[in-house]
């Protein structure tokens, strides 16, 4: 498992106002109805952004984090994995993430995120340039977004467990560039799956970001982690240079 209902998400390096953040439903294209949460930015925002969460779906730490990406100027979708299972209620601690999990499958995870990239875009313009987050098994399933035909600008993944099996299969048709936000002392993934992964996707001409922090845990990316206080602040300095370096330009 990765963040909890304890963690909270580290702040911006800038702090812009947050015009408005709420939950809200949105609807698949086979009919699903999920929960989702958005945040929205006093001022013109600079990208879209669609999170992805870990394991345990839309839990707080991840509508925490719309607020955090508002902050720094994106108009944030977090969506929920478990709206055809388990329908629209909250995912806090005592929900039973483990029985529902297993239903999830890529092609709805994919019509979720279409929904959503859809919702920024009527929201936020049609050309507002889109990019996916995700951490732990919401990491790798950002990255495979690049292959469904999201029309994504960037996808972005923190931790990002079993790469190959998650997204393997759709890196022939990706598109999207991709940043790899690595921990250290990750257990879960073998440092070589991910050199591989990142290397297959260079292959087809992408442009392919990793990093990793040495030392780090798995749920580094959490304010409650003083100790990490610094990996955090250059995962938002990398976060905001990769989506500024492939924003179109007018």
């Amino acid at each position: 498992m990765c963040h909890t209902d304890d963690s909270r998400a580290p702040a911006p390096p800038v702090h812009g106002p947050v015009a408005s953040h709420g939950g809200l439903e949105l609807t698949a294209a086979d009919g699903t109805r999920y929960r989702a949460y958005g945040a929205v930015p006093g001022g013109t925002a600079r990208a879209g952004m669609v999170i992805l969460p870990d394991v345990r779906g839309l839990h707080p730490y991840y509508e925490d984090l719309t607020q955090r990406f508002a902050e720094a100027g994106y108009r944030t979708l977090a969506v929920d994995y478990f709206g055809r299972s388990a329908g629209l209620g909250a995912r806090d601690d005592s929900f039973d993430w483990k029985s529902h999990f297993e239903k999830v499958t890529p092609a709805g995870v994919a019509a979720d995120v279409r929904a959503a990239v859809a919702r920024l875009r009527a929201d936020g313009g049609a050309s507002l340039p889109v990019f996916s987050v995700g951490f732990c098994f919401g990491g790798a399933t950002s990255w495979r977004q690049s292959g469904e035909g999201q029309g994504l600008a960037g996808t972005i993944g923190f931790y990002g467990g079993r790469p190959m099996q998650r997204a393997g299969d759709v890196i022939p048709k990706m598109t999207a560039p991709l940043l790899m936000l690595l921990a250290g002392d990750d257990k879960g993934t073998p440092p070589a799956e991910f050199e591989e992964f990142a290397g297959l996707v260079r292959a087809r001409g992408l442009d392919v970001e990793s990093h990793t922090y040495p030392g780090a845990p798995h749920s580094f990316f959490d304010r409650s982690f003083a100790e990490h206080k610094d990996a955090c602040a250059d995962a938002w300095v990398r976060i905001l240079a990769f989506t500024d370096r492939h924003t179109p330009r007018a």
